[in-house]
């Protein structure tokens, strides 16, 4: 089952704050934080100007957020360098999708933000 419009509209509205105030004002023509839905999954992800072709936007995901509809929680999950999603064993799954948010915005081990 995918995720309800009404929760959709909620996480589209918080991600949709985040992004815009995440990032410094001065890096937004340099760097910008966008969010994809696929199914019960959410995907946070910067993107900013390609090295090797002007013109062309490297895209790098941030975290993945999925939510499991059987117990109504969200799952965080960090994407290894191979591009593999892995849970992030830091925190729990929670029913709080803000809760999952924060912990990738604190970054205590610097595997979202590098």
């Amino acid at each position: 089952m995918t995720l309800s419009e009404l929760t959709k509209k909620q996480i589209e509205r918080i991600l949709t704050a985040y992004c815009s105030e995440r990032l410094p004002v001065y890096l937004h023509d340099e760097m910008r934080l966008g969010f994809r839905f696929r199914g019960n999954t959410v995907t946070l992800y910067k993107e900013r100007p390609a090295f090797a072709e002007s013109g062309m936007q490297a895209e790098t995901a941030v975290a993945q957020f999925r939510f499991n509809s059987r117990t109504n929680e969200w799952a965080l999950h960090w994407a290894d360098r191979k591009s593999k999603w892995r849970p992030y064993e830091l925190t729990e799954s929670s029913r709080n999708f803000e809760n999952l948010l924060k912990a990738v915005h604190e970054d205590p081990t610097g595997i979202f933000w590098g």
